[in-house]
């Protein structure tokens, strides 16, 4: 894999190991842990957790995670997705007003995953104890740091929003740990909190069990309690994550891995087996009109089908079958064709991956779902609680109708290349419905076009939008907008950074690895 397409950046050579992050504090936290001895795993949580500080608007303790974790020469999945609480149905929601399930308060909450996460790949794969590794955030929080020019961004751009739509009550937390008395945090300016330190120390100190059943877990129900909130005792205390066998394909050799539903990674497979018979050429006009109607077909079935899989009416295997793809194949037309659409929503997540000198590697990702989340900050501890409940539907007959206990679909993916049984590495883009998007336009960059990490995260990306519509950066050439139209493609040129996801690639090489970074923000390596 070759760098052919002129990049920002180039991919760094690492010996021992490396931790590639979009906000450069939490990958010296995980290179920290590295040098005292971690290992990829080890590393990979100290990052994730450095990030709910540093990183707070796509982030935060209240999240959900994946892992992909290649250790001792076997891929594993982890699932670590919160379901609805047990109180919660359509009726009660319809009961409060709401036509669909809304993106902010007590309502679209689920129970957090993230803590748990932490917890069970320390045990299951790690050499330290889990409040060992989350030192380096407990510094980070405790002592205070300067934000980064991508966050102050997102602070900015959110505090916009959540000023006029959250008022309330239940909303002053949030406020009191996310703004200096009212006033947005920007680029450059210095920020601590000490609540979020106490309650890592805390999460640490316990094993996580203090979030679902101890003194964290009393203080989040004593919040839902009083603001009208579903989450209970028993919604924390029965939950755990799930360790999962990853889906895959065979994409021209390489074998494309995913966690399987709730996640929407089985999207990025089903596009790829839909093209692993073709040949393509870079930048060539059919190339990009091929990957969108893929994908388009892709998230057409995976919006209908996807939810928990207990609650699945279709088999994740026949979405991933040579019978699927005979099927739908031919509804890869010359001319842009409309497909079941999606509404993009610009999403709030963090991905990271690491990797040790024993060859172990890990891909994970964590997010509060839109930005903050739900703008709900438990009282006196810095916990922000997602919204993922968001995506639920409300409709009786949708496959991902809201139910008690069941985890929503979910758009966070973390993925890994392996060929011939053997590990190549970890790769992720991370934001919304780009996820899959990205996964399938990074994949093909590195086997079809031979580019290696750097490259395929530089080179420009689409997005499918919904219906015709179709979003390019405007690093694509101009005559490529022209062509695409000539294809009944609908093209808007999208001059932002951040709507075209933020990737992060490591890749096993003879004496080492070999990495990149997102330029779109502030992406970063530590290796050593």
């Amino acid at each position: 894999m070759n760098n052919e397409f002129f990049s920002k950046r180039q991919s760094v050579y690492a010996k021992n190991g490396v931790v590639a992050t979009s906000e450069g504090l939490a990958s010296q936290a995980g290179l920290e842990i590295l040098k005292k001895g971690g290992n990829a795993i080890d590393a990979a949580v100290a990052t994730a957790a450095a990030l709910t500080v540093v990183e707070p608007t796509s982030n935060g303790i209240g999240s959900d995670c994946f892992a992909l974790v290649y250790f001792n020469d076997e891929l594993h999945g982890m699932n670590s997705s919160g379901y609805s609480s047990k109180n919660i149905n359509i009726e009660e929601v319809k009961k409060r007003g709401f036509d669909q399930m809304p993106t902010s308060g007590v309502v679209p909450i689920t129970v957090p995953g993230t803590p748990k996460g932490w917890a069970r790949l320390i045990e299951k794969f790690g050499t330290m104890s889990l409040l060992d590794v989350l030192t380096p955030a407990i510094k980070l929080a405790s002592e205070g740091f300067i934000i980064s020019e991508t966050v102050g961004y997102y602070f900015e751009r959110a505090m916009r929003v959540y000023k006029e739509r959250h008022i309330g009550e239940e909303y002053n937390h949030f406020f009191k740990v996310f703004t200096k008395d009212g006033v947005s945090y920007k680029a450059g300016d210095f920020f601590k909190s000490e609540y979020h330190a106490e309650t890592l120390r805390e999460i640490g100190s316990t094993n996580s069990d203090s979030f679902y059943t101890g003194k964290l877990s009393k203080q989040i129900i004593r919040f839902m309690e009083k603001h009208n909130g579903f989450i209970d005792a028993s919604d924390l205390a029965e939950f755990d994550c799930e360790f999962v066998k990853p889906i895959s394909v065979n994409y021209k050799g390489y074998d494309i891995c995913e966690i399987p539903p709730n996640g929407q990674g089985i999207t990025a497979l089903m596009a790829l087996n839909l093209l692993k018979d073709e040949e393509f050429i870079k930048s060539d006009i059919e190339t990009l009109h091929k990957q969108i109607e893929a994908i388009k077909i892709a998230f057409s079935d995976t919006l209908k089908y996807v939810t928990d899989p207990k609650f699945m009416k279709v088999n994740p295997k026949f979405l991933l079958s040579d019978e699927y793809v005979k099927l739908r194949k031919n509804d890869i037309k010359d001319t842009a064709t409309k497909q079941e659409p999606i509404d993009y929503k610009k999403a709030g997540t963090v991905y990271l991956a690491t990797a040790d000198s024993d060859g172990n590697m890990v891909s994970f990702i964590q997010s509060n779902y839109m930005g903050f989340g739900s703008g709900i900050v438990i009282d006196e501890t810095g916990i922000a609680m997602q919204n993922r409940g968001h995506t639920f539907s409300l409709d009786e007959n949708h496959h991902n109708k809201l139910e008690a206990r069941k985890r929503t679909f979910h758009t966070i993916i973390p993925g890994f290349i392996m060929k011939n049984g053997k590990a190549l590495g970890p790769f992720g883009v991370m934001g919304g419905f780009m996820q899959p998007q990205g996964h399938l336009q990074v994949v093909m960059n590195m086997i079809d076009f031979n580019m290696d990490p750097q490259s395929a995260l530089d080179s420009p990306r689409f997005r499918w939008d919904k219906g015709l519509e179709v979003s390019i950066e405007s690093k694509f050439e101009k005559h490529v907008a022209l062509k695409l139209v000539k294809k009944g493609h609908k093209v808007s040129v999208d001059f932002s950074d951040g709507g075209f996801g933020r990737g992060q690639i490591i890749l096993k090489e003879k004496n080492g690895y070999k990495a990149g970074t997102e330029t779109r923000c502030d992406g970063f390596i530590a290796y050593y």
